[in-house]
Formats: C-alpha cells, sequence, structure tokens
C-alpha cells in the first residue's frame, strides 16, 4: 500500500497507551510524534515512545504528520479536529466524534471540501467479536432479527480512572462514553436509527475519585447517570438500551439479538475478540460460534490503520465520521427524547460499513 501513514497523537492520557502498544502491528501506520496540552508530558511519552514530543501547535503544523490520532478529551474534539484539517492532515479521533452534532457537521464538511479523510472510534467492533456477530446474522443464523437488548452497567468510572471528571460533564456520562460502543455495534448490524425515545435520570449520591494523585476528591456531577433508550432501526428492528453508572452488580444480560429462528448472544463491544454464542430455536441450549470474521488480535489502532489502507486503495473506511456522526446525532436525539419526554426522529442515514473478513490483516481488505 506504499509508504506508512504517519500519525502524530495529541493527547497522551490514559487511553493512549493502548495505541502505543498496538502501533508496531500496524504495518500501515508510522508513529512520528505525540503532543500534549502538557507540553512536559509529551516529551517524557515521546522519549518512551522514540519519537518526538512536542506542543499542540508544533504537531499540527509539522511536515512529518499526515493524520493527527486525536486522544483529548471530548469538549476538545472538534476544535483539534479543525485545527488538524485546515492544517491539510486527516483525522482519526476518540469518541463521541464532538460534544454535538452541531459541533461535528462543520468538521465532516471541511473534511469532505478539503479531500481528507475523517475517522473515528469504537475500532473495537472490527475485533473478531462483534465482526463474527455480525457475520451469523447476515447469514441468518437466527432467521429475521426482530429485536436486540443492551444493558451495560457500573458503579461509575471513578472507582478506577485518575481523573475521571469529564465523565461526568457534558460530552460524558454513560451514554456518550458507553453508549457508541452499543450503538455502533446496532448500527452495523441493522443499519440506521430513524427514531428514539428514552428516558433518563441520576442519583443524588456522592462521589470521590478513588485512584491516584487525586484521590479523595469529590466529583461533581452534572449529567444523567442513568439512561434507557429505545431504538427503531430502517430495518424495522427495534432496540432497547440501558447504560448506567448507577449500577453495583447485575445479572442483566449485556447484549442480546432475537430472532425468528433463535437467540445470538453479543460479545462486549468495548472489547475486540471475546465469543459469540447463540440459542436455536430447535434446542434453545446455548453454544458457541467458531470465529468467522473480525480482525484477528485487535486492539486500538486497527480502525486507523484501516482508514490508511482505505486512503490508498481510494475506498470507505469502516470507522468513519459518517457512522460516528449518526451515532452521536442518535446519542443526542436519546436526551432530547429524555429531557422533552418525546419521540425524536434521527436525520441522518449511514450505510453499513462492510464486514472484515476472516483472516484479514491490519492493512489488508
Amino acid at each position: 500500500m506504499g509508504s506508512p501513514l504517519k500519525v502524530g497523537v495529541v493527547g497522551v492520557g490514559v487511553i493512549s497507551q493502548q495505541y502505543f502498544e498496538h502501533f508496531p502491528a500496524l504495518p500501515g501506520l508510522e508513529l512520528t510524534a505525540v503532543a500534549d496540552i502538557d507540553v512536559a508530558r509529551a516529551q517524557a511519552v515521546g522519549e518512551a515512545q522514540g519519537v518526538r514530543g512536542s506542543s499542540v501547535d508544533e504537531l499540527i503544523a509539522a511536515d512529518d504528520v499526515d493524520v493527527v490520532l486525536n486522544l483529548t478529551i471530548p469538549a476538545a474534539h472538534a476544535e483539534i479536529a479543525t485545527r488538524a484539517l485546515e492544517a491539510g492532515k486527516h483525522v482519526y479521533g476518540e469518541k463521541p466524534l464532538a460534544m454535538s452534532t452541531a459541533e461535528a457537521q462543520p468538521v465532516l464538511d471541511l473534511a469532505r471540501r478539503s479531500g481528507l479523510r475523517i475517522g473515528s472510534a469504537p475500532d473495537t467492533v472490527l475485533g473478531t467479536g462483534i465482526q463474527t456477530a455480525r457475520q451469523a446474522l447476515d447469514s441468518g443464523a437466527i432467521g429475521t432479527p426482530v429485536g436486540a437488548a443492551v444493558s451495560w452497567s457500573a458503579p461509575g468510572h471513578e472507582l478506577w480512572h485518575p481523573a475521571p471528571g469529564f465523565y461526568y460533564q457534558p460530552g460524558g456520562g454513560p451514554l456518550l462514553d458507553m453508549g457508541p460502543y452499543y450503538l455502533t455495534s446496532l448500527v452495523s448490524f441493522f443499519g440506521p436509527v430513524v427514531r428514539v425515545s428514552g428516558a433518563s435520570t441520576r442519583s443524588d449520591r456522592e462521589r470521590t475519585i478513588a485512584t491516584g494523585p487525586a484521590a479523595g476528591t469529590p466529583l461533581r456531577v452534572d449529567i444523567d447517570t442513568h439512561v434507557v433508550a429505545v431504538l427503531e432501526h430502517a430495518s424495522g428492528v427495534v432496540s432497547t438500551v440501558t447504560v448506567s453508572f448507577e449500577v453495583w452488580a447485575t445479572r442483566a444480560p449485556l447484549f442480546e439479538v432475537y430472532g425468528t429462528g433463535g437467540t445470538l448472544g453479543v460479545p462486549d463491544p468495548n472489547r475486540f475478540s471475546d465469543t459469540v454464542s447463540i440459542a436455536d430455536a430447535a434446542t434453545r441450549e446455548w453454544s458457541d460460534l467458531p470465529t468467522s470474521a473480525g480482525y484477528a488480535d485487535a486492539g486500538r489502532g486497527y480502525g486507523l490503520a484501516d482508514m490508511a489502507r482505505a486512503i490508498a486503495t481510494d475506498r470507505p473506511h469502516r470507522a468513519s465520521g459518517d457512522l460516528a456522526f449518526h451515532v452521536l446525532e442518535t446519542m443526542e436525539a436519546v436526551q432530547t427524547a429524555a429531557r422533552e419526554h418525546t419521540v425524536v426522529e434521527v436525520r441522518s442515514r449511514v450505510d453499513r460499513p462492510e464486514t472484515v473478513p476472516a483472516g484479514a490483516e491490519p492493512g489488508t481488505w
């Protein structure tokens, strides 16, 4: 596919380590620089990675950066993406795409005018877990899908994250933080969402940081921490989604799809390669499915490698900005539905991305 795409990382917080871990396995990418609002931290990380550490301004202007990997907090996603595009660089970012569709739309418009690519996490859905589930559904393994149910919950990210404040501010919360994994999977399975309804709430319990240098610091909560949504897909499938930072323990199934011929147990889309299970209508007994699609042994960064290959071959990339925008609009619609106690139409449409074939390697189709 020619020369590797030269990558500059903006934001070297907790999630960046997972990307750095997988760069050596991604031949279509070459890490050349890292940057952070804390330049000293960027320089320390750059030294550890064997690349240049610099300010954000210097990285965006650098000639040896083709694509900016945007790992900043959600409130900075649109700003960094816009600056990178204006500098002539492709962008791949962490989720959500932006704080709102009003922020995200100009970013996508700028990319189109500039002939540049926008990609967005989650790329976990490109691993063998979700891709095998997609392959099973497309092959009719459970007949015609009728509905799906998601129930993700935790007590709260303050129990493990050393700086969790942004999770409890606009742009965070269980919906915008964890929702993209499940909604991206649902759209990949059943196509776009056309309308939503929902409800949300938050408790008044005090939250404090449990780990790291800020342990014991109280957290301010400015978002709803328990969200329930009903999604109607253009295909006719109805999905129910519950995401929560209020649950200490649960026995609810994480992710299931219900069809005319059986039930599919979908693995956690926050992970790349867990096992898919199925119970058919004849036996109603669970069994595991063999891996049939997806990037094997994948990790964060595979979506960026997929985008690099798509750029080189002039094809659509799977973890696209359009898909991330549709997911963002759907989550925004859920928030509106919950706030106004109404049903909300989702206007954007997006095609289901191509399935990742079994045995695919990063940088190949």
